[in-house]
C-alpha cells in the first residue's frame, strides 16, 4: 500500500477530539492543501454551481471588497506554494488543465471565482457592530457536512452552533469562540472535525439516514448494515485567518474522504482503530444523534475493535 493510498490526516487519533474547540497554530505555507484530486474536486463545485447555484453561494451586499482581498490573497500563495499547478493570466490565475465556469449570475464575484481554484470551501465572517457578534455574511459551500449555507446565511456564530451539543447560545464554548474571534490577529489557526458517513458524496448537506434500525427504532446511515463497504471517514480541515484589511475573518474547510475500510490496511491500524473506537464509545446520547451515530455506533465500534484485534 503506498502513502498516497493512505489517509491524509488522522484526528480521530486522539489529536482532536470531538466537540472540543481545539484551535491549533497554522504554518502560512500550509494554509491551503492541494492533492491529486484537485480536478475531480472542482469539476463537482463546477456541477453544483451550474445545478444549485443559490444553495452553495451566498453573498451579502458589501462584502465585494473583503471577497477580492481573498481572491487577491489566495492568488498570491498559489502560484507561490504551487507554482506547477497554477499559472497566471490576464484576468488573474487559473488551475492548469481546468476551466473556471461560473453561472452568469455569479461570474463577478470574487469568492466565488476563488473557490474555482482550490479544494477548500470558503466562509466569510465579519463583526457585527451590534452585540450579534460575528456574522456568516458571505460564502461558497459546496462540500457542506450535514448543514446548509442557506439556513446559516446572516446568522452570528452562537446561532450557527446552537444546534452541536454544549455549543449553544450562553454556554462557555460559545463564548470562548466568539472571543476567539476577537482576539484573532496575524497568527492563523486550525482544528479539525470528522465524522462517519454512508457513501464518498462531496455535497452532503443533510445526514443521509435510509433506514430504522429495528434494534433501537432510529434511522440508520446503512441501508443494508454492511459498515465495511459503506462507511467512509469524513475529515474536515477548518482553517482560520483575520485578513489585513478588512478584518473580516476567512473560515476554509477542506474535505478529506477515506473509506473505513482503509484502515484496516494501515501501518498503525492497531492504535488507529482502538482511538477512534474510545471516542465513539465516549460519546453522549446528544452527540450520538448530533452526528447521526446513535443506531450505527456499537457497529462501528465492532468494526474497528476487529481490526485493532487483527493486527
Amino acid at each position: 500500500m503506498s502513502l498516497a493510498d493512505l489517509p491524509t490526516h488522522t484526528p480521530y487519533d486522539g489529536s482532536s477530539k470531538l466537540f472540543t474547540i481545539g484551535l491549533k497554530p497554522l504554518d502560512p505555507a500550509n494554509w491551503i492543501e492541494i492533492d491529486d484530486h484537485l480536478l475531480p474536486y472542482l469539476a463537482e463545485k463546477h456541477r453544483l454551481y451550474a445545478e444549485i447555484p443559490e444553495r452553495v453561494f451566498v453573498e451579502e451586499d458589501g462584502t465585494r471588497d473583503a471577497q477580492q482581498e481573498v481572491l487577491d490573497l489566495l492568488g498570491a500563495h498559489l502560484m507561490e506554494r504551487f507554482p506547477e499547478t497554477y499559472r497566471r493570466t490576464g484576468s488573474g490565475i487559473e488551475v492548469v488543465g481546468a476551466a473556471s465556469r461560473l453561472p452568469a449570475s455569479l461570474a463577478d464575484a470574487p469568492l466565488a471565482k476563488a473557490s474555482q481554484l482550490i479544494q477548500e470551501d470558503l466562509i466569510l465572517m465579519r463583526r457585527s457592530d451590534s452585540d450579534s457578534g460575528w456574522r456568516l455574511v458571505a460564502g461558497s459551500l459546496c462540500f457542506p457536512s450535514s448543514w446548509s449555507l442557506l439556513e446559516k446565511f446572516g446568522k452570528p456564530l452562537h446561532d450557527i452552533h446552537a444546534p452541536v451539543p454544549g455549543f449553544g447560545p450562553g454556554t462557555r464554548p460559545a463564548d470562548l469562540i466568539n472571543r476567539m474571534f476577537d482576539g484573532l490577529q496575524g497568527q492563523a489557526v486550525e482544528r479539525y472535525n470528522w465524522s462517519i458517513q454512508s457513501g464518498d458524496a462531496l455535497y452532503h448537506p443533510l445526514s443521509n439516514l435510509q433506514r430504522i434500525d429495528r434494534a433501537t427504532n432510529r434511522p440508520s446511515r446503512f441501508p443494508d448494515g454492511d459498515i465495511d463497504a459503506h462507511a467512509f471517514i469524513r475529515v474536515e480541515r477548518q482553517t482560520l485567518r483575520k485578513l489585513p484589511v478588512s478584518r473580516d475573518i476567512l473560515f476554509t474547510i477542506r474535505i478529506h474522504l477515506d473509506p473505513l475500510a482503509v484502515l484496516a490496511r494501515h501501518p498503525d491500524r492497531a492504535a488507529l482503530a482502538v482511538s477512534f473506537a474510545a471516542q465513539l464509545e465516549a460519546l453522549d446520547l446528544a452527540q450520538l444523534d448530533y452526528k447521526g451515530l446513535t443506531s450505527d455506533r456499537d457497529q462501528l465500534i465492532a468494526v474497528l475493535n476487529h481490526m485493532a484485534n487483527d493486527a
